[in-house]
């Protein structure tokens, strides 16, 4: 007998309200002091979730809402500059926001069997959450091809020492010459997929994830000058498995009429973008195989 498919569950309608009704068809209730991991935008860039959106969203989980900080040059690559950007956003001034790796130590977080990471580095702060929930804007990515679910967990929990790390598999956690010297293309890759399964390791279950598939740019939000969406907004998805709403969300773009998902998937198979769910698929973080429920 086949395992069961993840399920993952969708609406065509991008509204708050629908943001909310999709995390309560998970049928899950998330325990404890909940964090919910967004992405605050670089600044310049046009395409981010904005915080009044996801507003209804964390005050439904009376949740808070955390990010970590860059490795890149930007205006996110410090504790201050990032708090600056954060202002500016909007984000301190809607939520209780926790920078996780505002000040150091990192904590260390094994990652079992990787294909390159023996440890994951986390900020410490988030050691103060019991569960988790990841919002994801979906869009493409100018190093791994695309971002979901599986980004915000690796690269997106990760420090800036983590960031690093992952960007390098697992050789260099120095923000300023880790781009010196970068591995092959799928050792990237695979390492995002190490760090991933680090994090849900890390919450036990106590984990949900939350697509937005709107926007839909072949650069990430940490693009400071990124292209401007090339394709119509798809909708929301919720699951409980994050290689499935990542793969979801890649088959509806595939399947999509839109003039513009040529260009969307060349810069996904440019980077070899699915490597990421295949490796992930590896370390059992989660199944390819997902049953789309419309509500």
């Amino acid at each position: 007998m086949s395992a069961e498919k993840s399920k993952v569950y969708f609406s065509r309608v991008i509204t708050p309200e629908n943001v909310v009704k999709l995390y309560e068809a998970l049928g899950v209730k998330l325990q404890g002091k909940i964090a919910v991991k967004v992405h605050s935008g670089e600044e310049g860039n046009q395409n981010y979730l904005r915080p009044e959106f996801i507003k209804p969203m964390v005050e439904h989980l009376n949740g808070t809402v955390v990010e970590c900080n860059t490795a890149y040059g930007g205006k996110r690559n410090t504790t201050k500059k990032h708090l600056v950007t954060i202002k500016r956003h909007g984000w301190s001034e809607l939520f209780n926001f926790d920078l996780l790796d505002a000040e150091g130590p990192d904590i260390s977080v094994p990652v079992k069997n990787g294909f390159h990471l023996k440890e994951d580095f986390l900020g410490k702060n988030i050691e103060n959450y019991d569960s988790m929930l990841v919002l994801s804007h979906f869009k493409g990515h100018p190093m791994g091809g695309y971002g979901g679910a599986l980004k915000q967990l690796s690269i997106g929990c990760a420090s800036s020492k983590g960031k690093a790390w992952i960007h390098s598999a697992g050789k260099n956690t120095n923000q300023y010459t880790v781009w010196l010297k970068l591995p092959k293309q799928d050792d990237f890759l695979e390492s995002m997929a190490d760090a991933a399964s680090a994090v849900v390791d890390y919450f036990k279950g106590n984990i949900a994830y939350i697509n937005i598939m709107c926007n839909l740019s072949v650069d990430c939000d940490c693009c400071s000058v990124a292209e401007d969406p090339c394709m119509k907004d798809i909708g929301i998805l919720s699951s409980l498995d994050p290689v499935a709403i990542d793969q979801a969300c890649l088959d509806l773009i595939k399947a999509s009429n839109d003039p513009g998902r040529e260009h969307f998937m060349k810069r996904v198979e440019s980077k070899n973008g699915t490597h990421t769910i295949d490796s992930a698929v590896k370390l059992g973080v989660g199944s390819k195989e997902y049953e789309l429920i419309e509500i």
